[in-house]
């Protein structure tokens, strides 16, 4: 905020403008002053919470003076109501804030009792019980109080400094003096905190930590005086909280339980803007959602130091040491996130849709490639769950913190020339890519999917279609030993609606048609499909692939048969695989090379089908050649008969 607007309200001779004045002056003016001070606005300095600007307006409770009044009012960020005597203390309930209600403001309130040098008589304590906390306990907007005297020049650089604060760090979102509670919304912050402060998660704040954190936030070292102080603090209410290990979450709550009964919120606003929370106690949008553009044509991915973080995660939350994470641990790794897991991997049934274990645990390697997919599919996803999950929360960095962006990377633009030089495509250099299975029903699309995360279907006489949109990743490693993670998706019955979205088909990198090899039906869907989606389809490069080879092959029932289709368009005869075969993972490295080198998989037009495209430009070139060749000859011939 730039600058706090502070209205000077209360009752005519209670001492407003005279407070002004000390402050402006730093001393008390003996002679006469006017009614009402102009505006007047006071820099930022050093001293001032958050180096804000402070506009300060003094106004007058006379009738005629109302409708002004009124609109300062409504001005305002904070409201230091001022009075004086047991009259004017009176008019606080009967008259201020009811009128301040009147107008509808939300803005808090700052009770001054002002001319405490005319109650000196009277103790503090007694004032705050009789006068102060009926008030307090009555409106919830007063935010706080205080006793000035501008004669004596007494805490008249407070009472402005609470107005400042008021607003800069205002106890409303965070505390509730009724119930003398923190509110949920600040419990929930503080609880997401201590969980990534809490390095080992053995689910205590050792004293390590408690420095580390101390770094973090404040940007000074924590003495062990003052550890312990906090310690006994924290005991003297709840003794169980603190142990050898450490202290507790329910024991870090406390402590900022106790700094706001104490009136130091801006400590806990310090720890809460320290890790991202705005005023609304919500994650500022800019650190869950950074700028971060994908060019058209690339792809993001995980940089190394993001699959570093995700596999220190994951070591971290396997407390058994099984090489898998079950639902108690996933639930303990994803609480500091809105709703647990990501919607989109509930959407995917996760983990079904990647590498389990034998206790259907997600692997290390099924956690990887489930991020890699991610990423690839929504990588502002990604970019969210590194935000929450603490990405940027090194454990003692203070000023600086490293961005979630440091743990994604964005490919080179893949090339798709067009007809006729597609053929020579580079190589593409990425290492997620995303295959459509697409084939007529029964064709054993679902089947592959589950062979592919080596949990191959079991034989059932009956079929049951896939409705759903269905994922299944995987890490492949190709010969040479490089590692492609490799998504197979499997349409559903909104396949028609994604093959003609030219957005969604362009995030595809290979096309996988299948057809059942012992259906005579089963290939004729796979011609009708790419007539139908000619446009978008013949840009892909492709794999044809027959399915239930262990079963007796028939021919099928279609003008042309798969290999003689093949041939037509140029590209590789259909692959016969089973999954009854061992062999069926060599289909998913070839999927993965064809996908990192696809020319040769591209179809070929219809022009070049029929000799009038690249092949024939070929052989004209050729043919020029050995022209230029003969020539060449001839001239020689004729030289050396000469």
């Amino acid at each position: 905020m730039a600058t706090v607007r502070i209205s000077v309200c209360g009752d005519e001779g209670v001492g407003k403008s005279s407070l002004i004045t000390s402050l402006v002056k730093d001393t008390f003016v003996t002679s006469k002053i006017q009614p009402t001070l102009p505006q007047i606005t006071i820099p930022p300095s050093i001293g001032t919470p958050d180096n804000v600007s402070t506009t300060i307006v003094d106004t007058s409770a006379l009738p005629h003076e109302r409708a002004t009044l009124n609109k300062e009012i409504k001005k305002s960020n904070v409201i230091l109501l001022v009075y004086s005597d047991p009259y004017s203390y009176e008019r606080v309930a009967l008259f201020w804030m009811p009128h301040f209600r009147s107008l509808g403001v939300n803005v808090p309130v700052v009770l001054c009792a002002n001319k405490s040098d005319q109650t000196s008589s009277t103790p503090t304590d007694q004032i705050v019980e009789d006068e102060i906390l009926p008030l307090m306990a009555e409106f919830k907007e007063i935010d706080s109080c205080i006793r000035t005297s501008a004669r004596e020049h007494q805490s008249i650089n407070e009472v402005f400094f609470l107005c400042q604060k008021a607003v800069t760090d205002p106890i409303a979102p965070l505390f509730d003096s009724k119930d003398s509670s923190l509110k949920p919304a600040c419990v929930s912050a503080l609880q997401r905190i201590f969980y990534l402060c809490d390095q080992d998660q053995d689910g205590y704040l050792s004293d390590k930590e408690i420095h580390d954190f101390q770094i973090k936030c404040f940007d000074k070292p924590l003495s062990d005086l003052d550890l312990s102080n906090i310690k006994t603090s924290i005991q003297r209410h709840l003794p169980d909280s603190v142990t050898e290990k450490g202290i507790t979450q329910s024991g870090f709550i406390l402590l900022n339980k106790l700094f706001a009964e104490k009136g130091r919120h801006e400590t806990i606003w310090l720890i809460l803007r320290t890790f991202h929370y705005t005023d609304s106690l919500s994650l500022q949008s800019s650190f869950l959602s950074p700028k971060f553009d994908v060019p058209v044509n690339s792809s993001a991915e995980l940089s190394p130091a993001g699959y570093r973080f995700f596999v220190d995660l994951f070591l971290l939350h396997d407390k058994d040491n099984d090489g898998g994470l079950s639902p108690s641990e996933l639930s303990a790794l994803f609480a500091p996130t809105p709703g647990g897991l990501p919607a989109q991997w509930q959407e995917n049934d996760f983990p079904s849709c990647t590498v389990r274990n034998d206790a259907n645990y997600v692997t290390l390697q099924g956690w990887l490639a489930q991020w890699s997919m991610t990423t690839f599919t929504s990588y502002r996803t990604t970019l969210a769950y590194l935000a929450y999950l603490g990405f940027d929360s090194s454990p003692s960095t203070s000023s600086s913190h490293t961005s979630t962006l440091e743990a994604l990377t964005i490919t080179k633009p893949r090339k798709r020339p067009s007809r006729p030089r597609r053929r020579r495509v580079p190589p593409v250099s990425r290492t997620v890519l995303q295959a459509f299975v697409l084939g007529a029903p029964n064709s054993g699309k679902s089947t592959l999917l589950s062979t592919f995360l080596s949990r191959p279907s079991p034989p059932s006489q009956t079929y049951s279609p896939s409705l759903q949109p269905r994922n299944a990743v995987n890490t492949v490693e190709l010969p040479g030993g490089k590692q492609v993670t490799l998504i197979l998706s499997e349409l559903g019955d909104h396949e028609p609606s994604i093959l003609d979205n030219a957005a969604k088909i362009a995030q595809c990198d290979i096309l996988l048609y299948t057809y059942d090899s012992s259906d005579a039906d089963s290939f004729a869907y796979v011609v009708n499909l790419r007539e139908k989606y000619k446009d978008h389809l013949d840009n892909l490069p492709l794999l044809f692939v027959a399915t239930k080879a262990d079963r007796d092959r028939v021919r099928q029932d279609c003008e042309t048969q798969p290999e003689e289709y093949a041939a037509e368009l140029g590209v590789q005869k259909p692959l016969h695989v089973s999954v009854a075969w061992e062999s069926v993972s060599e289909l998913f490295v070839q999927v993965a090379e064809v996908g990192l080198n696809p020319g040769s998989a591209y179809p070929k037009g219809e022009g070049e089908r029929d000799g009038d495209g690249e092949g024939t430009i070929g052989y004209w070139v050729a043919a020029g050649a050995v022209c230029v060749v003969a020539a060449t000859v001839v001239g020689i011939w004729r030289r050396m008969s000469t």
